[in-house]
């Protein structure tokens, strides 16, 4: 059965940092696509970034660049997301995301594109 499991999540002031981890068991991930996502009250969930496992590519949503880091750890099967210099607007409930057919790099944005999703981890940013 596969889990992905978020932690990492907290409160911080306005131009803090945080690293998220997502740890998967029964999972193992090679040319696949891995994102995280984030729900803020009221809103749409939206893609933050996401690497492709297969080489290491990695894409941001331009509201992001410059600020967070997708990373992977293939020995322990886990994908971190440091989020630095972050903004009010930032939080949000923060969940991690893979697909198990491989990755369809055009739609990687989309919720639609990952059959795996962790049960999320809170990021709160004060002003």
């Amino acid at each position: 059965r596969v889990q992905l499991v978020e932690s990492g999540g907290g409160s911080v002031q306005a131009g803090g940092s945080l690293r998220l981890s997502c740890a998967a068991s029964g999972y193992t991930y090679s040319s696949n696509c891995m994102g995280w996502f984030r729900q803020a009250p009221g809103k749409e969930r939206e893609g933050v970034a996401v690497i492709y496992t297969g080489g290491g590519s990695t894409y941001y949503a331009d509201s992001v660049k410059g600020r967070f880091t997708i990373s992977q750890d293939n020995a322990k099967n886990t994908v971190y997301l440091q989020m630095n210099s972050l903004k009010p607007e930032d939080t949000a409930m923060y969940y991690c995301a893979a697909d198990s057919w491989g990755c369809n790099l055009p739609t990687r944005w989309l919720s639609s594109e990952y059959n795996y999703w962790g049960q999320g981890t809170q990021v709160t940013v004060s002003s």
